[in-house]
């Protein structure tokens, strides 16, 4: 495979499919920081809010963990499809028939199976891009997907809607939701269609493709390194996805923050990763991919976590003083982008196959953030919940010391392009 002509580490060739990513996460993300107090709003009880998003969770799990597979099985621009397909009417039916009719059942029946839309989408295209970028190029071109995708979820997906509840409400902005699925879905579905993605894989017999999904399975127990690789990527989002669940509590129920205001500390935070995902994509490639994961993303995450609950609660209600937890927590959650690229080097035979594992990864990162959250917080309160992340982000910094990954390194010659060579050991012994 040829190096692909990129811009600071962007794949031209795919640029179109990152824009889409941006534009369908925005709108995926815009129910993130209120859906949970919306539905308690409607007269459900908390618990009942809780089993809610537990659902989607396990969902989202699910379908991230058989999307990298299933891309490479059947092409990833037809799984992105069916990804995208999928979100739109099922937000619809959860819109109309569950909350409309405020009927609990069907809330987490077209919620949870909603669930499994956006990993396909976005983790489709993540096997596209492993398709179609060399590996050593791959720690970069990952760091521009996490961009894209905290410009969604986080960055417009938290923000804008700091604006249109007081304006269309809570329910409006629901439905606002669907055009920015619209714009991106069908982006993607135009765009990239000639952008490659097809593999010997996509011409297996039935019997051979279900094999094929099931070393998604297999490989997480007979490879130490992806098994390891594994939990440290699971530990890595655990403060993204618990503090939105956790910090209003803190933040709005106890400090005085409006709901407005933690809306947007909370995209502040997203908005920083925008920039610290490229940056730490790219000097993963130069730093190491396992020695930046350890100092800057799980000791750094490990002191943020800390300070995002000690700060405000030292400080009250300090709007600026809680903006600055948010950039540490940006700078050091972004310091695990090279995880991307550490999977299909570990299991180069069964790319696909590995994908799926990260995939896997981040979706049960989805699924036990709040699930730790709310195990510990009736015991523990908020303080407690923090320190568990904290002690996990240490957890993953000893597995850094374990783990072993080949890294292929980068060499300049003479204006030319980038070149493999020797393929050398990350440091994991520092």
């Amino acid at each position: 495979m040829k190096s692909a002509k990129n811009w600071f580490g962007l794949p031209m060739s795919l640029v179109w499919g990152y824009i889409a990513i941006a534009i369908f996460m925005s709108g995926d993300g815009f129910e993130m920081a209120f859906l949970s107090k919306h539905i308690t709003d409607l007269g459900f009880s908390p618990a009942e809010s809780a089993l809610v998003f537990t659902i989607y969770g396990a969902a989202a799990a699910l379908a991230a963990w058989s999307s990298g597979v299933v891309a490479e099985i059947i092409t990833p621009q037809r799984a992105m499809r069916i990804g995208f397909i999928l979100w739109v009417v099922m937000h619809i039916l959860f819109m109309t028939l569950g909350l409309g009719m405020r009927n609990y059942p069907l809330m987490l029946l077209f919620y949870g199976i909603r669930g499994l839309a956006y990993p396909l989408f976005i983790y489709s295209f993540v096997m596209l891009v492993v398709q179609n970028v060399p590996k050593h190029q791959l720690s970069s071109a990952m760091g521009w997907f996490w961009a894209m995708y905290s410009i969604g979820i986080g960055c417009i997906g938290s923000y804008l809607p700091s604006f249109t509840i007081p304006w269309i409400g809570e329910t409006g902005t629901l439905w606002f939701a669907i055009a920015w699925v619209m714009v991106g879905g069908i982006m993607a579905m135009v765009l990239l269609r000639n952008a490659g993605g097809e593999s010997e894989k996509a011409n297996l017999s039935t019997r051979e493709k279900i094999t094929e999904l099931s070393r998604a399975v297999t490989i997480l127990f007979t490879n130490r390194n992806i098994f390891l690789a594994c939990l440290i990527r699971i530990i890595n989002t655990l403060s993204l996805f618990g503090f939105a669940v956790v910090m209003p509590m803190l933040f709005v129920g106890r400090l005085g923050f409006t709901m407005s205001e933690w809306l947007q500390i909370w995209a502040v935070f997203f908005f920083v990763t925008i920039f610290t995902n490229i940056m730490w994509g790219v000097l993963g490639e130069y730093i190491g991919w396992i020695r930046q994961v350890r100092w800057f993303g799980c000791l750094g995450c490990a002191l943020s976590s800390l300070a995002f609950y000690y700060l405000p609660v030292t400080f009250g209600h300090n709007y600026w003083m809680a903006m600055i937890p948010a950039l540490m927590l940006g700078i050091t959650v972004a310091a695990f982008v090279p995880m991307t690229a550490v999977f299909p080097v570990l299991e180069p035979k069964h790319k696909g196959a590995a994908i799926s594992i990260y995939n896997l990864s981040a979706g049960l990162s989805n699924f036990l953030a709040p699930a730790i959250a709310s195990l510990v917080l009736p015991f523990f309160d908020i303080v407690g919940v923090v320190w568990t992340y904290t002690g996990l982000y240490l957890f993953a910094g000893i597995l850094t010391l374990i783990i072993k990954v080949e890294q292929p390194a980068r060499l300049e010659t003479h204006g030319k392009t980038n070149h493999y060579r020797a393929t050398i050991r990350a440091e994991n012994k520092s």
